[in-house]
């Protein structure tokens, strides 16, 4: 953790509905004035969508049916944490993009599923904001966990993940339903070891449950809709937590435990914005007080 250079990461599985959050930031950064260097998660795979579709076929006729993206044989876990030490440290850091489809690529000329080249962070930006796979993953060689100020789990019923990873990957990226539960089934190893266990090192955890059937997840014909879903916060440490405001600002919302607000689907980019604005004014004071004190 740095006061003079924090760190916010979003963390959570493909399908998780990470991405939605991060929108949700993007707007709060926005309205706020606040200058963010952005990292992609997926940036820090260690290879390119060929030459990962080559090492698992090698690792499938080796055997190995469980190769996937979520485990530390396939991420540059120590370049992610040197990452955010140097952050941490003195504000700067490298990083790349990973160009997911022909839009993303179009601008650097190069084929969908590749890299870019490293670069140097934009110096003096408020912020690093990481949103991926890994960014409270703890192994023996390295602890990414210990440097976010603000480590935040967006994990839905893992039902409902699975129909919200079938969909996209369906709809959007054109694969097979057979494609993506053979995806689902090879990672699950990894994402016991390694996705799971950073849900104990976050600060909050967002939890959307579904309240239609998604018994079988993989017939699916649509998403769950928001309004079809409630929402369970899970603080770690609720102490500063107004919890009356939020239960006054949010109708239909109760408290299930001590530390843990249930609420509407619908109402989580609201409870985001109400739980996260104070928080960033607080890091962006305490930031210019530390750079002040130099």
């Amino acid at each position: 953790m740095s006061e003079r250079h924090p760190i916010i990461a979003i963390t959570g599985s493909s399908g998780a509905g990470t991405t939605s959050v991060t929108r949700t930031f993007e707007n709060i950064f926005r309205r706020e004035g606040v200058s963010a260097a952005v990292i992609e998660g997926d940036s820090f795979h260690r290879y390119d969508r060929q030459e990962m579709r080559e090492r698992q076929a090698a690792a499938e006729r080796a055997g190995d049916k469980h190769f996937s993206h979520f485990g530390p044989e396939n991420n540059l876990f120590p370049e992610l944490e040197q990452l955010f030490r140097a952050y941490a440290e003195s504000g700067s850091g490298r990083r790349r993009k990973y160009l997911h489809d022909a839009g993303e690529a179009a601008p650097y000329q190069q084929p969908p599923g590749t890299f870019t080249p490293w670069e140097d962070l934009p110096a003096g930006t408020d912020l690093l904001f990481y949103e991926g796979l890994h960014g409270a993953v703890v192994t023996p060689e390295v602890d990414v966990a210990r440097y976010p100020d603000l480590l935040i789990g967006v994990v839905p019923v893992i039902n409902l993940e699975w129909i919200q990873k079938l969909y996209r990957d369906k709809n959007v990226r054109g694969y097979s339903a057979e494609a993506v539960t053979d995806t689902i089934l090879r990672r699950m190893p990894d994402y016991v070891h390694y996705i799971c266990p950073q849900f104990t090192h976050t600060h909050v955890n967002f939890q959307r449950v579904p309240v239609v059937d998604t018994s079988n997840p993989f017939i699916a014909r649509d998403i769950p809709s928001a309004d079809e879903s409630l929402c369970v916060i899970r603080f770690a440490n609720p102490k500063g937590i107004d919890f009356p405001y939020l239960l006054n600002m949010i109708n239909d919302s109760w408290m299930s435990r001590a530390n843990t607000v249930v609420m509407p689907g619908g109402k989580m980019e609201l409870a985001m914005q109400l739980i996260f604005t104070p928080f960033i004014w607080r890091m962006m004071e305490r930031a210019r007080r530390a750079r002040g004190a130099l």
